[in-house]
C-alpha cells in the first residue's frame, strides 16, 4: 500500500508544474542544445528528444514518468551507449557530452518547483558550456536567446495565472537588460583579464576541415569543395597582389608510395599558456593581423619573406611558423613583412640529401625524363624546361581528376595530363629530385578574395594549395608553381575562375553563399555577415590581457593592473549604491501605497460594521452614496473620504503632499467612526 501511495505520490507531482512554464523550459534546452548539434552523437541528440517528449507527454497524463527503478535502468544503458561511444577519451569535448546526457536523464525527475529551479541553473550553465565550443556572434545570441527563454519560464513559474503574463514578462525581461546593460559593458572593459596559468586542449579528436600533415593526390582537390573560412587577414598598409598571397604552412619532404609526408617530426614542446590575442596596437605599414579559425594543429599561416611579431607565435626552421599549443579556438597572430630581401640561405650537403630522397621503385617514365633533361641542363634550365612543357603542352587543372593507376606520376605526365594542384606539385618534385635537384612540396593556402568594404581578405578552404620549393645554387629556395603554368586564372583570380567552363566549383555544396557569386544580394548579405562576425571575434571574444592592457595605456594617466582594479571596484560599489538608491525609493513608495491600503481597509472594514458590506467592483464613491443612505449622519464624510482616496490614486500629486492627504484622510475615519457611534449603529445591520 506504501508503495502504491508514493507511485501516485510521484503521478500527482507530475503536473505540479504550470505547463506554461514547462514549455519555456524545454524550448530553451532545444535552443541551448542546437550549438553542439554539429559535436554531438546522433544517439545523444535522440535521446535528449525522447527524454525531454517524455516529460511533456507526462504533464498531460498521456504516459507517467518512470518510476525509480525504471529511472536507473534507463540512466544505466545511456551511461554503458556514452562509454562505449567514448572509447576510454576524456577531454572537455566527451566531458561535456556527458553533461548534456545528464541534462537530458534530469527531465525525468523533475515533478516539483525546487526540480524546476534545479533545472533551470543547470541550463545556464549549459549556455556556459556552449561558448567552449562557438564564440561566433550568431551562436552567442542563440545561447542569450536561451537564457531569455529560461527568465521568461521562471517569471511564468511565479505567476502562472496573471493576465497577460507572457507580455508582461518580456517587457520586464527587457527593463532589467537595458538597465544592467552598462554596468555590464563597464566591467567587460575594466574587469581586469588575466590569461589563466594553464593550458587544456579544447576538443581532441573532433574532426576540423582544413589541410593536414600528409598529401595524397586527392586530398586538397577534396577540400576545394568546402567554402568554410580557413583565416582572415588585415593588412597595415597595401594588400600584396593576388598572385603574391602564398600562405606557407608545412613543408612535406618526404614520398611513401603516392603520399607526401614530413620527414621530420616536429619537436616535442611543452603546452604554453593560453594566448588568443596576438594582434595588439595599431598595425605597421608592413604588419599584418591574422584571425585563424581553429585547427587542432600548431602550425600558422604565414607570407613569405615574414617574421614573428606577437609572442604567442614563433618562427620555426625553412622559415615557418608555429603556436605553442594547438589552435583548438579561433587564435589571432600578427606578422610582418622585410622590408629587404633576405640573403640566399645556404645549407650543407647532409641536410639537402633529405630533399632528394625517392621510393627505390616506381614512375620509370618521369625518372627517364628527369635524367634526359639533367644530361644537357642545368638546375636552372631543368625547372624553366618542365614548367615550359606544363606550359605548351595540353595539361588540364580540373576539380574532376582520373583515378590514377599505379605508376601515378607516369599517368598524369604522358597519359592523362588531368589533375589538380596537388597531383602537379607531387609530379613536380619528383622529376626535380630524380634530376638531382634539391625540392620539396609547401602546403598552404593561395589567394584570398577582399571581405566587405575591402578591409581584410578572407582565405577560404577552397583556396588550399600546394606548390614546389626547390633549391638552386646562389639562390637559395625558389618557389615553383606548376599550377601557375597549367592555369594561370588560379594564380591571378582564384579557383572559380580557373574551373569556370568546367563547371565544377563548389558542385557539392549547394547551400554555400560563396557558390552564387553571380546574385549580388547573396554575396553582398554574406560579406556583411562575415565583418560583424569578424569584427566580434577581434574586439569580444579577442579581447584579452593584452588587448586591455593596450586599451587602458591610451587613456591619460596610463592604467595599469593596480588601477583597473579600482575602477572595477569602483564601478561595482558605484552600481551596488544605485541599486539601493532605487530600492530604497521604491520600498519608500510601498509604505506609502501601504498605509493608504490600510486606511481603506479600515474604511472598509468600518462600513461593513455599519451593515454596508463592501461589493465585488465597487468604487469608493458608489460605497459612499451606499454608506450616507444607510447612515446619513455619516454622509458627508463618506462622500469627502471617498473623493479623497480617487484623488489620491488618480491625481500626480508631490511626494509631501500625499502623506498630509494621508493624516486627512485618517482624521476624516475617526470623525466617521464618532458619527456612527452617535447615531447608535450596531454591528450586523444590514442595508441594501
Amino acid at each position: 500500500m506504501d508503495r502504491i501511495r508514493g507511485t501516485q505520490s510521484e503521478e500527482a507531482t507530475a503536473t505540479n508544474l504550470p505547463s506554461r512554464a514547462l514549455l519555456w523550459l524545454i524550448a530553451s534546452f532545444a535552443l541551448l542544445l542546437s550549438p553542439q548539434w554539429d559535436r554531438l552523437p546522433l544517439w545523444l541528440i535522440a535521446a535528449c528528444a525522447v527524454l525531454a517528449a517524455w516529460r511533456w507527454l507526462a504533464q498531460y497524463g498521456r504516459v507517467r514518468l518512470p518510476g525509480r527503478l525504471l529511472r536507473t535502468g534507463i540512466m544505466l544503458v545511456l551511461i554503458g551507449v556514452y562509454v562505449a561511444t567514448v572509447q576510454g577519451r576524456f577531454t572537455v569535448d566527451t566531458a561535456a557530452s556527458f553533461f548534456v546526457l545528464a541534462v537530458g536523464l534530469k527531465w525525468l525527475e523533475t515533478r516539483s518547483v525546487r526540480d524546476f529551479y534545479v533545472l533551470f541553473f543547470i541550463l545556464v550553465y549549459l549556455a556556459s558550456v556552449n561558448f567552449l565550443f562557438h564564440q561566433e556572434i550568431l551562436w552567442a545570441l542563440v545561447n542569450f536567446t536561451g537564457i531569455a527563454l529560461l527568465l521568461v519560464g521562471l517569471q511564468v513559474l511565479n505567476a502562472p495565472e496573471l493576465p497577460g503574463g507572457m507580455t508582461s514578462g518580456w517587457r520586464r525581461l527587457g527593463g532589467m537588460f537595458l538597465k544592467t546593460l552598462p554596468i555590464v559593458v563597464l566591467l567587460f572593459v575594466f574587469f581586469p583579464r588575466m590569461s589563466p596559468l594553464w593550458s587544456v586542449p579544447l576538443v581532441s579528436g573532433e574532426a576540423r576541415t582544413g589541410i593536414s600533415d600528409t598529401m595524397r593526390p586527392g586530398d586538397i582537390s577534396n577540400l576545394a569543395q568546402s567554402s568554410e573560412r580557413a583565416f582572415r587577414v588585415t593588412f597595415g598598409g597595401e594588400m600584396p597582389a593576388y598572385r603574391e598571397r602564398y600562405w606557407r604552412g608545412l613543408i612535406l619532404d618526404y614520398l611513401d608510395g603516392e603520399t607526401w609526408r614530413q620527414g621530420q617530426q616536429e619537436p616535442f614542446r611543452a603546452l604554453g599558456r593560453v594566448a588568443v590575442d596576438g594582434g595588439i596596437g595599431e598595425l605597421e605599414p608592413n604588419q599584418y593581423d591574422v584571425l585563424l579559425e581553429p585547427t587542432d594543429q600548431r602550425w600558422a599561416f604565414a607570407l613569405e619573406g615574414s617574421r614573428a611579431v606577437s609572442d604567442n607565435v614563433f618562427e620555426d626552421s625553412a622559415d615557418l611558423f608555429r603556436f605553442r599549443r594547438p589552435a583548438d579556438s579561433p587564435v589571432r597572430y600578427r606578422l610582418a613583412l622585410e622590408s629587404e630581401a633576405s640573403v640566399a640561405e645556404t645549407q650543407n650537403a647532409a641536410e639537402l640529401r633529405r630533399y632528394l630522397q625517392l621510393p627505390q621503385e616506381g614512375n620509370p617514365r618521369a625518372r627517364e625524363f628527369a635524367r634526359e633533361l639533367r644530361r644537357t641542363m642545368g638546375d636552372e634550365q631543368v625547372v624553366r624546361t618542365l614548367l615550359q612543357r606544363f606550359r605548351e603542352q595540353e595539361y588540364f587543372y580540373t576539380l574532376r581528376p582520373p583515378a590514377m593507376p599505379e605508376d601515378g606520376i607516369d599517368s598524369l605526365l604522358f597519359d592523362e595530363k588531368r589533375g589538380f594542384c596537388a597531383h602537379y606539385a607531387g609530379a613536380t618534385t619528383f622529376v626535380l629530385r630524380a634530376a638531382g635537384i634539391p625540392s620539396r612540396v609547401v602546403v598552404g593556402y593561395q589567394g584570398g578574395e577582399n571581405g566587405a568594404g575591402g578591409d581584410y581578405l578572407i582565405v577560404r578552404q577552397y583556396d588550399a594549395h600546394a606548390w614546389v620549393e626547390a633549391y638552386i645554387d646562389g639562390r637559395g629556395w625558389v618557389r615553383i608553381d606548376p599550377t601557375a603554368a597549367i592555369a594561370p586564372d588560379r594564380i591571378e583570380s582564384g579557383l572559380r575562375d580557373a574551373v569556370a567552363e568546367e563547371g565544377s566549383f563548389l558542385e557539392n555544396n549547394w547551400a554555400s553563399p560563396q557558390r552564387y557569386a553571380d546574385v549580388a544580394l547573396v554575396q553582398w548579405a554574406s560579406l556583411q555577415l562575415d565583418r560583424i562576425n569578424y569584427q566580434w571575434q577581434r574586439w569580444v571574444v579577442g579581447y584579452q590581457g593584452q588587448s586591455q592592457m593596450d586599451l587602458m595605456s591610451r587613456l591619460p594617466g596610463g592604467f595599469g593592473m593596480r588601477e583597473l582594479g579600482y575602477m572595477t571596484a569602483g564601478i561595482v560599489g558605484a552600481g551596488l549604491l544605485i541599486a539601493g538608491l532605487i530600492s530604497a525609493l521604491q520600498m519608500r513608495r510601498g509604505e506609502r501605497r501601504d498605509a493608504l491600503r490600510r486606511v481603506v481597509d479600515t474604511w472598509h472594514r468600518l462600513c461593513a460594521s455599519a451593515g454596508v458590506p463592501v461589493r465585488h467592483g465597487e468604487t469608493p464613491s458608489v460605497l459612499a452614496s451606499r454608506l450616507a443612505k444607510a447612515e446619513p449622519a455619516a454622509g458627508d464624510s463618506a462622500r469627502l473620504f471617498a473623493r479623497m482616496v480617487n484623488s489620491h490614486y488618480y491625481s500626480a500629486g508631490k511626494d509631501d503632499e500625499g502623506v498630509e492627504q494621508l493624516k486627512r484622510m485618517r482624521r476624516l475615519l475617526a470623525t466617521m467612526k464618532r458619527q456612527l457611534r452617535r447615531s447608535g449603529t450596531r454591528t450586523g445591520r444590514s442595508s441594501d
